[in-house]
């Protein structure tokens, strides 16, 4: 069994940065994809970004790229989602997922097995 626990949530003001990290415990493993979700109240869980087992491919949902860079940190089991010129939209629960049983880069959350509690990410105007 997997465990992740996301941390670095908080409150910020827009315009401002925020690093996310996703800390893996139990049965790690680097070969598998991870990536991050958000949900905002009463929305569906939408996709942020992902990346492969040794970081060489990401993705990343057009309302975050080029501002979002989420990078893997394998001797460390630790994925992190740098998060910059945040904006108000972007205040929701940030949850971090892994996908155990396959390695490619992957935008559905279907295809992910193993979650964590979520952080709240706050954004004021």
């Amino acid at each position: 069994q997997v465990q992740l626990v996301e941390s670095g949530g908080g409150l910020v003001q827009a315009g401002g940065s925020l690093r996310l990290s996703c800390a893996a415990s139990g049965r790690t493993s680097s070969s598998y994809s991870m990536g991050w979700f958000r949900q905002a109240p009463g929305k569906e869980r939408d996709f942020v970004a992902a990346i492969s087992w040794n970081g060489g491919s990401t993705y990343y949902a057009d309302s975050v790229n080029g501002r979002f860079t989420i990078s893997r940190d394998n001797a460390k089991n630790t994925v992190y989602l740098q998060m910059n010129s945040l904006k108000p939209e972007d205040t929701a629960v940030y949850y971090c997922t892994a996908r155990t049983w396959g390695i490619g880069v992957v935008v559905s959350p279907h295809e992910y097995d193993v979650w964590g509690q979520g952080t709240q990410v706050t954004v004021s105007s």
